[in-house]
Parts: C-alpha cells; sequence; structure tokens
C-alpha cells in the first residue's frame, strides 16, 4: 500500500482551499459588463395568464430588456425536456405535456416563472419585476395527489386528464395476489414519505455570455456535471449544435441530485446575452429557492404483505401514488419507478411481489432526485412494514428480519424487480449493529428513563441500494513538466471531496504525491463526454476511467525510461514515484521522466505531450448496504426528542479513503434525521400556497439535533462485480436514518399503544400521542 493511495484515511485536500476562502463559486464570477436578472413568478398555484404588461417596469431607469413567453417562441427556444421517459404499464408512454421556460397561458405552481427581467444592477432587475403587472385568472389547485386522481379535480393539464401522467408496474402480479391468497396472515399498512425541499447551502445561479465573433454561447453555473446540461440545452431547448454551448461549472456548495437538472434561468441568461450582446448573471435567493428548486419525496405507499404461521413472507404487493408536482421534472419519471423501484425487495427474500405505481402532476414545485432517489423511499416503506409486521405477530423486529432476509448462501440473488445482488451478509450486519448498540441493555434504560417520567425506545433501519453502473465516464491523465500528474474527469464534485479520492488513485498506482495531483472537472471543453455526478457513481466510474487512462499512460511513461535507462520497456516497473529496471538499481524519477519529455530529449517517437484519455463505459450495479440502529429519549411532558445513540455499521466494500465514506454517512444522516424529525414541505390545500417557503417556517437539521455517530465499515465483502470492490457510499446515511428514527419513536411509544408515527415527527406530534396515551389510561 503506498503512503498515500488506496484505503488511508487522509485529509481532504481541497479543504484548505475551501475553509480559507479561496473557494470559487458561481456568485463569485462577474464578467466584465454583466446586466443583472430577475424573475417574475406566479404568486398562485393554479391559474390562467389573461395578460402580461411590462411597459411601466421597462420604462424604469436601467432596465434593459423583459422577456415573455411570447419571446421565447418566437426565437424558437423549446419546453424543458424530461429525459427519461419511463415506458408504462403495457409499453404505455408518460404523458409529458410540456415545461415552459417561461409559462405559456397558465402557471402550474406558486414560483412558476413567468418573466425574466435584466437590468443594469440587481436591486433595478429587482424593482422592475415587482413593477411587471400579470393578470392572473385564479383557479382552483390541488395538491393531495388522491385528490388530484379524483372525478371533478382541477385538470392540470388537458392533456392528462385525471391528472395522471402514467402508470408503472414491476413484479409478477398473478404470482403475488396468489401468494397473498395463500398466506396465513395478511398486514397492511399505509406509509407516507413526506416532501423535502433540498436546501443545498450555495443556492443556484447562472451566468450567460455570447460571442459573436464566434456565434458561441458560454453559460456558468451551478451543476451536478456539465455535459448533460450542455446537451439538453443546446440540442433539446436553443436547437443549436453542443460546440456552440460551453458550459462551465467552478465549486459548488451542494447538490443532492438537485442541480443535476435543466432550469429555466439557465436558459433565460443565455438567450437575454446573445438579444443584448453583454453577459447576464442570474443569483437566486433562498426564498427562490423554495420556489423554484426541485422537491424531494413525495409518495403515498398501500403495503400488503402475506406471511406464513412462521412469519415468513410469502408475498407483497404495494400500491404507490407519486405526486410530480406540476410538471415532468428532467428525471421525474425514472426517480418515481425504477429508481426505488428496483429495491422494493431491500434486503429480503420475497418470492412474490408486485408493485404499481400512478405518478400524478399537483399544483406544486415539481419533484425530482434528492439524495438516495428512491432509494430512502423504498427502504422506508419496508422497513415500517417490517417493524410494523412483527408486532401484528408477536415477534422481536429483529428475529422478522432475520427470518426474511436473503442469506449469503443464496448470493448471487436475484430479486423480483429484476435486480441481482452479488454479495452481501445482512444477517451479520444487523447482529453487529445491534451488539454494537448494546441492544441487549436497552430494557433496564427503559425502565430507567419512566421512572424519570420519560420514555426510551430502540428502532432499526436495514437497508440495500443500487448504485454507480450509470452511463459513461471520460478522464484524461496527463504527467505535468514538474513530475506532478492532471486528471481531468467528467464528474463534478458538490462537495463529497473528488479530488482527494482520485488523488488518491494517482498516489497508488504511480506514487506522486497528493499535492502534485491536479483534478479538474466542470468544463465542457476539456473532455468531449462526462455523465456527472449522482447515484454513488463517481467513484466507481471516475476510477474505472482514471485506471485506464493512466494504464496507457504507464505505457508511455516505460517506453520513455527504457529509453532513458537503455532497457526494454517491458522491464520497467512503477515504483514509489519512480521508474526503475526490474531487479537492477537503475531507476528514474517521474519529475526527470518529465524533465526530459518536454525538454526535447527524446526521438520523434517517444516525443509528444504525456497525456492519454480512456472512456468507461456501463459497468454492473453495485449493492452497498447496511443498518442503522438509532436509540431515543422522549421528554414525557413536552415531546421533546433526544437521540441518545446512533450506530452504523455499513458495507461499502473496499474504501478508498475510510474518514471521507465516514463523512459522507454523516452528512447522509443528517439529511436522513432532518426528514425523520424537522423537515415538511407544506401547501395549502384550498389554495395551493406554500405554507413554507423560508428557514421561518421549515425545519432543517442542525448540530444540536445529532449525537456522536458510532460508526463501523465492515471491508471483507467486497464487491464481486468490478475489480476495485467499491459498492458506492454518497447515499445510504440517508436511506438507513428515516426508517431507524421512526421506528425507535414507535417503540419509545409501545406502550401507550402508539404504533405510527408520520414522518416528520415534530414534538407538537408526538406530545398528541402522548396525551391520547395519557387520556386511554384514564
Amino acid at each position: 500500500m503506498k503512503k498515500f493511495g488506496i484505503g488511508q484515511s487522509i485529509k481532504r485536500v481541497e479543504d484548505q482551499r475551501l475553509l480559507t476562502g479561496e473557494g470559487r463559486y458561481t456568485d463569485d464570477i462577474r464578467p466584465e459588463g454583466s446586466a443583472f436578472g430577475a424573475v417574475v413568478r406566479s404568486p398562485y398555484a393554479h391559474a390562467e395568464i389573461l395578460s402580461i404588461d411590462t411597459e411601466d417596469a421597462q420604462a424604469m431607469d436601467g432596465v434593459l430588456a423583459i422577456y415573455t413567453h411570447a419571446d421565447l417562441d418566437a426565437a424558437g427556444i423549446k419546453d424543458i425536456p424530461c429525459m427519461t421517459m419511463i415506458p408504462g404499464k403495457g409499453g404505455e408512454k408518460p404523458i409529458a405535456p410540456g415545461h415552459p421556460v417561461l409559462a405559456r397561458g397558465k402557471v402550474r405552481h406558486v414560483g412558476d416563472p413567468v418573466a425574466f427581467v435584466v437590468a443594469e444592477t440587481p436591486e433595478a432587475a429587482q424593482e422592475a419585476a415587482e413593477m411587471v403587472m400579470v393578470d392572473y385568472e385564479d383557479l382552483d389547485a390541488v395538491i393531495d395527489p388522491r385528490k388530484a386522481m379524483a372525478a371533478g379535480a382541477p385538470v392540470l393539464h388537458e392533456a392528462a386528464p385525471g391528472n395522471l401522467a402514467f402508470t408503472w408496474e414491476t413484479g409478477d402480479e398473478a404470482a403475488a395476489e396468489k401468494a397473498l391468497a395463500e398466506a396465513d396472515r395478511v398486514i397492511e399498512l399505509e406509509v407516507i414519505n413526506n416532501r423535502i425541499v433540498v436546501n443545498s447551502m450555495e443556492p443556484r445561479n447562472a451566468i450567460g455570455e455570447y460571442d459573436a465573433a464566434e456565434d458561441r454561447l458560454t453559460l456558468t453555473t451551478t451543476t451536478q456535471g456539465v455535459f448533460s446540461v450542455r446537451n439538453q440545452i443546446a440540442g433539446k431547448i436553443l436547437g443549436i449544435e453542443p460546440d456552440k454551448l460551453h458550459v462551465k461549472t467552478p465549486d459548488v456548495g451542494g447538490g443532492f441530485g438537485m442541480k443535476l437538472f435543466v432550469y429555466a434561468e439557465q436558459v433565460l441568461v443565455l438567450h437575454a446575452a446573445k438579444s443584448l450582446g453583454r453577459p447576464v448573471v442570474w443569483n437566486g435567493s433562498r426564498s427562490e429557492c423554495f420556489q423554484s428548486d426541485s422537491q424531494g419525496r413525495d409518495f403515498i405507499n398501500r403495503l400488503k404483505l402475506g406471511v406464513d404461521k412462521d412469519g415468513k413472507i410469502l408475498g407483497l404487493r404495494i400500491d404507490n401514488i407519486a405526486n410530480l408536482g406540476g410538471y415532468l421534472s428532467n428525471f421525474a419519471t425514472y426517480v418515481a419507478t425504477m429508481a426505488g423501484g428496483r429495491m422494493f425487495s431491500g434486503v429480503y427474500d420475497i418470492p412474490a411481489l408486485y408493485a404499481e405505481v400512478r405518478c400524478v402532476f399537483t399544483n406544486t414545485v415539481p419533484v425530482d432526485a434528492y439524495r438516495g432517489a428512491g432509494r430512502p423511499e423504498a427502504a422506508y416503506m419496508l422497513e415500517r412494514l417490517m417493524d410494523y409486521a412483527a408486532g401484528e405477530l408477536g415477534m422481536t423486529r429483529e428475529e422478522m428480519r432475520l427470518r426474511n432476509f436473503i442469506t449469503p448462501e443464496a448470493m448471487p440473488y436475484k430479486t423480483q424487480t429484476g435486480m441481482t445482488y452479488d454479495s452481501g451478509d445482512f444477517a451479520r450486519i444487523l447482529n453487529r449493529a445491534l451488539e454494537k448498540a448494546d441492544a441487549a441493555g436497552l430494557e433496564s434504560r427503559k425502565q430507567e428513563a419512566r421512572a424519570r417520567g420519560n420514555w426510551r425506545g430502540l428502532g432499526i433501519g436495514c437497508y440495500i441500494e443500487a448504485c454507480a453502473g450509470v452511463g459513461q465516464e471520460e478522464a484524461k491523465v496527463r504527467l505535468d513538466e514538474d513530475g506532478g500528474m492532471t486528471i481531468r474527469v467528467g464528474t463534478q464534485s458538490n462537495g463529497q471531496g473528488h479530488a482527494t479520492a482520485y488523488a488518491q488513485i494517482l498516489a497508488e498506482r504511480f506514487g506522486v504525491e497528493l499535492d502534485k495531483v491536479r483534478v479538474r472537472q466542470g468544463d465542457s471543453e476539456e473532455l468531449t463526454s462526462g455523465g456527472g455526478t449522482g447515484g454513488s457513481r463517481s467513484l466507481l466510474m471516475g476510477r474505472f476511467a482514471i485506471e485506464g487512462a493512466s494504464d496507457k499512460v504507464l505505457e508511455r511513461l516505460k517506453q520513455i525510461a527504457g529509453h532513458i535507462l537503455e532497457a526494454a520497456p517491458q522491464d520497467i516497473e512503477m515504483g514509489e514515484g519512480v521508474l526503475a529496471v526490474v531487479g537492477t538499481d537503475k531507476q528514474v524519477t517521474l519529475q526527470a521522466v518529465a524533465e526530459t519529455a518536454y525538454g526535447g530529449g527524446l526521438p520523434d517517437e517517444l516525443a509528444g505531450e504525456i497525456e492519454e484519455t480512456h472512456n468507461a463505459t456501463d459497468p454492473t450495479l453495485t449493492f452497498p448496504n447496511g443498518c442503522h440502529v438509532v436509540e431515543v429519549e422522549i421528554d414525557g411532558e413536552t415531546g421533546v426528542l433526544e437521540i441518545e445513540r446512533y450506530t452504523v455499521v455499513d458495507d461499502f466494500g473496499t474504501l478508498v479513503n475510510p474518514m471521507m465514506a465516514a463523512g459522507q454517512v454523516h452528512g447522509g444522516i443528517a439529511q436522513g434525521v432532518g426528514q425523520a424529525l424537522l423537515e415538511m414541505t407544506a401547501y395549502d390545500e384550498d389554495s395551493g400556497q406554500l405554507l413554507t417557503g423560508s428557514f421561518m417556517d421549515y425545519g432543517m437539521p442542525r448540530a444540536d439535533n445529532l449525537p456522536e455517530i458510532d460508526l463501523e465499515f465492515v471491508q471483507d465483502i467486497p464487491c464481486t462485480t468490478n475489480p476495485f470492490g467499491i459498492k458506492g457510499a454518497g447515499e445510504a446515511g440517508a436511506i438507513g436514518a428515516p426508517p431507524a428514527v421512526i421506528g425507535a419513536i414507535i417503540d419509545a411509544l409501545a406502550p401507550l399503544g402508539v404504533k405510527a408515527i408520520e414522518m416528520p415527527a415534530t414534538p407538537a406530534k408526538i406530545w398528541g400521542l402522548l396525551a391520547q396515551g395519557r387520556a386511554a389510561a384514564e
């Protein structure tokens, strides 16, 4: 193992720059001569646009232009597409009625963009935006997807009667129904997965520029991958060749799925820049984030579980309703269906399964991928069901799980949703987590808490997810003049530590010092393609691409070193920053190779830049898994909850940097705890108004909501479908946390007859259950 190589817990090399204010984000960039944009947004959830009067606003000092849908239509700008048109039942195509950049004739959620104002200053643009007079005819709104499908509900899109975009299915309906009919017991449960506002630390931003001489646009913006954004905007929306649009992404302050997608403002700054002949800047405010960034989760699950007399699962039927919001977002149909639907079996041996998902339009912000993208929803649903079934069957929650886990001997195991798990020992992971959490001593802690008037409980969250095998990835690796190395790769760090992990890969391969590895991402001109960041794909896909390019660089280095050392290339081996002739003391450093190569000291056949490219395509999926065990104590008078213990055992396969993986788990747990206890996007049922439009109303997790986290990695169960043993880590914390936290609350309140509580489990909700329990006891 190299000093800074694979498996080492090395501090992130990028942190010094970021923590000392030397980061460079989109909001730090101001091209010379910039104008500034502001978006006019709908105050209504559902309304006809009767007219838009821009005359008074246009006359204000500093106002340069105001654009409406008519201007965009005249310029040939098309709607924002849904990029994942997943087929429904019987091959049914989803209804995609169009998502205009600026509302055309009708608005469908509060915050829907209606006009774009450009002025000399941000203040002038905002003041003018407030003077744009839009005449609306208010229409009835519908927020609840169940009500949206009911007869007589307001219809958002004429193309989608009943507000149903499409219905999707997976599994075998006949087999599942037969299993339920033959079961000794059928257990039914409804589970709701609450809607989340993503709230990345850095709001979205976009800068548009136009080079008239080359007829070429440049977009600088916060993304999770420049190539997807470039290809969508160029080919699908503007109707230009991809090489006519240069997309750049500097440092990004968090994405969590939300920054994968194309948004109206990115298109608007480009159109305005070309129209005005000067750069145009748009900076999103936090209040706009609540109204315009894609939101997450929002599922209603109806479950039927059939078991035999011993509690062994025979069959499962899942009926889901997915709230898509007012339009189809980029990946909306995929996240609502396949992303989570593939994992509906979880870690359990379910011999017969059928799931149906109805995808519904409502007058809310469009929903798309949020950390985990479907897998947290699937795990929460299953784990709540396992807890509930255990209670109904009179067995412990761990016993219910242990009876139904897929065993290591069954690997590779094909689920009823078509996934093939390559490895995993779920019973071992659960037992280790319970041991570390001292579950055996729980009862005494419960009694001690009751003596103080409080309630204690323990919750379990087992999970598995599918990661990594999405799309392709390109990398370039170059030996630089100083003996260091540069990586160009198509992924995009949003704070995960890519620069460190990729540097460790080169340190392992070449022995180069970490501070001499430069990682470049976020520029569509430096590569031909790239898959970006999402679904915990970056480390595996990026490593495939980087290793492939490194293989080619190493061959070049051996040839050059062979020339310098007067040896055959096949007799050269790579060591700790040196190339040596096998079995001798003859060697040459990487720096000396670079000096020779770039100093003109090589024959023509070896001369030239030492840079190689590799494209990695579609590796097999990986299946990280683990178990969260949470212990909570609830104040018996106030309902206020404290997480007393948080224990995690994760199987991520082979780890490149255990410390960074732990950081990913900690961050995911914070978001999962936030969803379980604090976060809820609330709309008024009648008007569709957003009730949680700022941090005054929307709860976010803070340091005092989280305890110390006892985390252990199991690294002796490597993934068998890639040469590195990697399984992925980025989303795991957000998957395991919600069911474990909610399970702990229900366990604590079980003596009061509590069997369910919906997320977020706020003190007010818990206090209500305590009051009900006291009233029943009296």
